[in-house]
This record gives structure tokens, C-alpha cells and sequence, in this order.
């Protein structure tokens, strides 16, 4: 009987120890797997926050793309600063399992890379303000300038008209015009064989705004066939920037009032007039201040 109950304690006492054994065993399985699953969703965490971060260091470096100015130093900086998101892009992108440290420090070098990029848009900003203002200036200052042409060129016209209007004014007129022939004993005659003179008459009339002093008046006497009555081929005179030749010529002192002037081209020594109708013109100070016709019988 003590044999026996004795038997009987042992096995009890064994049943007991398997009981533990296989609790024990089976609350080590359960923790194996749970803390096997927490691992699992802490990696899958941990890989998603990787590619998070991969996704937005690719947009920075898209984003630096477009930042591009007309700034040669300004560009050479942020192709740098590109090149430093792609290195650390390059970086994330190769970690198959990234931690804890790794992710924070990724993190970290991320937000400093953007803060940089964020400076250069702010930099760009201002730059592009400042570059508007320019062009905004710069147009005004176009504006201004053809306007202060358009008034300079019209006050050029009216400068222009003004001293036409003054020069027209200011030049003589020769009236009361009239040409005859003059014989040996001085009386007038129209016969081309006793013709010894040709007698121009006219008046300078009264011009206070022309200008005073010696005035050479000059005449070109044109014969029927158009042929110049002259003396020398030296005779020549300015008139609107060429040198023509003229038949005779006097100087008069002009004082700005009326006076009466009588020039003669002496026919002595030259072949005889010929018969027809004669033009006469008179210039004075480059301009046409007169013009009559006489004939000869």
C-alpha cells in the first residue's frame, strides 16, 4: 500500500512538471510569434517611411528643375544643392531595411536639403520681383524717352517752319521790275542793231527783318534760244549749293528801306542782240528775288 501510493505521488508529480513544461513551451511559441509580428509591422513601417521619404526627395529634385534664373552664380549653387538631394536620394533608395537611426537621420538631412530649397525660391522670388520692377522702369523710361522725342521732333518742325517762315521774311524783293535797250546816246531803243545796252530797273522794297549791309545782286540775261548773255566763264555765283554763271552784276548798300537800283549789261564788243523775247532774273543772298521778260525787234 505505501508502495504504491508512493508510485502514485511520483507520477502526479511528473504529470505536473509536463503540464509546465508544455504551458511554459507554448507561452514561449505565442511570445515568439507575437514579438515575430510586432517586427514585422515596425519593418513594414520603417520601409514605408523610407519610401515616403525617397517620394519626396524625388519631387525636390524635380522641383529644383524648374528653378532656373537668368543668375549665372545663383544656378551654379543650386545645381549643388540638387546634387545633394540626389546623393541623399541615391542613398535611401539603396537601404533594403532601413532603422530607427537610419530613417531619423534621413529625416533630418531632408528637412535641412529642403529648408535650402526653400531659401532659393524665396531668392527667385525676389529676384523676379526685382526683375519686373526693372522692366516696368525700364518701360517707363522708354515711354518717356519717345515721348520727349515726339515733343523734340515736333519742336524741330516748328523751329524748321518758324525759320523758313523768318528766312522767307527776311528775303528781298525786287519790284517795279523792268528791262530796256539803251543806244549809243543813251535813249531807249528797241532795235537789235543799235541796242549798245541792256538797262535792268526795279526796286528793292522795304524789309525791316532782312538782313542790312553790301548786297550783290546778280543777273542772268537768257537770250530767245535760251543761250546766257556773259562776259566770262568765271562769273559764277551760290545759288541753293551749285555755282551758276551770270551776265552782270552790283553791288548795293541796303538799309532795309526802299531803294532803286539800275543795272546794265554793255553789249559793246559782242556779237549784235538777236531779235525775240528776253528773260531776265535777279538773285540776292542765294535766292530768285525777281524775274522780267523784254523783247527786241
Amino acid at each position: 500500500m505505501g508502495i504504491q501510493d508512493s508510485v502514485s505521488t511520483k507520477d502526479k508529480r511528473n504529470n505536473l512538471i509536463v503540464i509546465v513544461l508544455a504551458v511554459l513551451l507554448l507561452a514561449v511559441t505565442v511570445m515568439f510569434f507575437v514579438q515575430r509580428g510586432k517586427h514585422h509591422s515596425v519593418e513594414l513601417e520603417l520601409n514605408m517611411e523610407k519610401d515616403s521619404i525617397a517620394a519626396e526627395l524625388t519631387q525636390m529634385v524635380n522641383g529644383y528643375d524648374s528653378l532656373k534664373t537668368e543668375n549665372d552664380a545663383l544656378n551654379q549653387n543650386i545645381e549643388l544643392a540638387q546634387i545633394k538631394v540626389k546623393d541623399l536620394l541615391s542613398e535611401v533608395e539603396q537601404v533594403k531595411s532601413a532603422s530607427y537611426q537610419q530613417i531619423s537621420k534621413y529625416r533630418d538631412e531632408m528637412t535641412t536639403l529642403r529648408k535650402i530649397m526653400r531659401d532659393y525660391v524665396v531668392q527667385i522670388d525676389s529676384l523676379n520681383q526685382k526683375n519686373q520692377r526693372l522692366m516696368a522702369e525700364n518701360r517707363d523710361v522708354k515711354q518717356q524717352y519717345a515721348e520727349a522725342r515726339d515733343v523734340n521732333e515736333q519742336l524741330q518742325q516748328e523751329k524748321k517752319k518758324l525759320e523758313q517762315t523768318v528766312t522767307l521774311a527776311a528775303q528781298l524783293e525786287a519790284v517795279g521790275m523792268h528791262a530796256t535797250g539803251i543806244n549809243k546816246k543813251g535813249n531807249e531803243q528797241n532795235r537789235a542793231a543799235k541796242i549798245e545796252k541792256i538797262k535792268i530797273d526795279f526796286t528793292l522794297s522795304k524789309n525791316l527783318t532782312a538782313k542790312r549791309g553790301v548786297k550783290n545782286i546778280y543777273v542772268r540775261i537768257q537770250r530767245p534760244d535760251q543761250i546766257l548773255l556773259m562776259k566770262s566763264e568765271k562769273d559764277v555765283f551760290r545759288f541753293e549749293d551749285l555755282k551758276i554763271p551770270y551776265s552782270t552784276m552790283r553791288e548795293v548798300e541796303y538799309e532795309g528801306n526802299e531803294l532803286p537800283v539800275s543795272i546794265y549789261w554793255d553789249n559793246t564788243g559782242e556779237a549784235p542782240l538777236m531779235t525775240g523775247v528776253y528773260t531776265i532774273d535777279l538773285f540776292a543772298d542765294g535766292n530768285n528775288i525777281g524775274t522780267t521778260r523784254f523783247e527786241v525787234k
